[in-house]
């Protein structure tokens, strides 16, 4: 949507928040696994309705300064409302074991986040190339004014695009509770990997999503065994060294 929301990795953290509450009340991690991603749809498109409609035509600054004043108000939020405790999900009992594979040993709930986000991946990917909604964001974004005129409501699009970005990453925080720990601030940690992601895939593309999430992923986890102290260190030099060859990054264009 050309749109840079610093706000994102709030949604990933009311995601988490939302499956804590939602387990603790009724002891069903599948049950969080539906509201959440519904709660922050609603969230994101409110957000767009109401603020983010108004800033498409001025520019990225301004939609980064409203975004990080978002951010700062839903981890008040958070704070305020859980306090400063960091909590913690347990995975649903079917998913708690391990799994034996060439002589490795994988916990069953790392390898459902690993499918889970194979086919979000892959889903967007042929949403995005292959259906009709694709092909008018795709246009939207090119030109604005003659989608417009060919009868595509472009608001009613991107309200509805914007709140699936929101659900999507309420989803995410939801998988990633019993995986990792749920603490307010806990978006800054994710937000700055996916800047990474996106700027070393390259602005606009999935397909660079996709590869630079995997390259930044495996070299994030080889930096945290074989190098802890500066592990973030060779995130950004990695991104560097990309961005050196090929500005755009991965997959994007001039």
């Amino acid at each position: 949507m050309d749109v840079l929301n610093l706000a994102h990795g709030s949604f990933y953290m009311i995601g988490a928040y939302t499956a804590y509450s939602v387990v603790l009340a009724t002891h069903s991690f599948w049950l969080a696994l539906l509201i959440a991603p519904l709660l922050l749809a609603l969230v994101g498109g409110l957000l767009e309705l109401v603020f983010f409609r108004r800033l498409y035509r001025h520019g990225h600054l301004a939609q980064v300064l409203l975004t990080f004043g978002f951010t700062l108000v839903f981890v008040d939020l958070i704070r305020s409302g859980y306090g400063p405790t960091t909590r913690s999900i347990a995975p649903p009992p079917s998913l708690g074991g391990a799994v034996h594979f060439l002589g490795a040993t994988f916990s069953s709930y790392s390898l459902f986040v690993l499918g889970v986000a194979v086919v979000v991946g892959a889903l967007l990917l042929a949403a995005w190339r292959r259906l009709r909604v694709g092909a008018v964001l795709r246009a939207g974004v090119a030109d604005k004014e003659m989608a417009g005129l060919l009868g595509i409501d472009l608001a009613r699009v991107f309200t509805l695009t914007f709140a699936f970005g929101a659900g999507l990453a309420g989803l995410a925080g939801v998988i990633a509770a019993p995986e990792f720990a749920i603490f307010p601030a806990m978006d800054a940690s994710v937000l700055i990997l996916a800047l990474v992601v996106v700027v070393l895939g390259g602005l606009g593309s999935i397909e660079g999503a996709i590869v630079g999430a995997a390259v930044i992923g495996l070299g994030y986890v080889i930096g945290t065994t074989l190098f802890p102290q500066v592990a973030l260190v060779l995130i950004f030099g990695l991104m560097a060294a990309v961005l050196v060859v090929r500005p755009t990054g991965l997959f994007g264009r001039r």
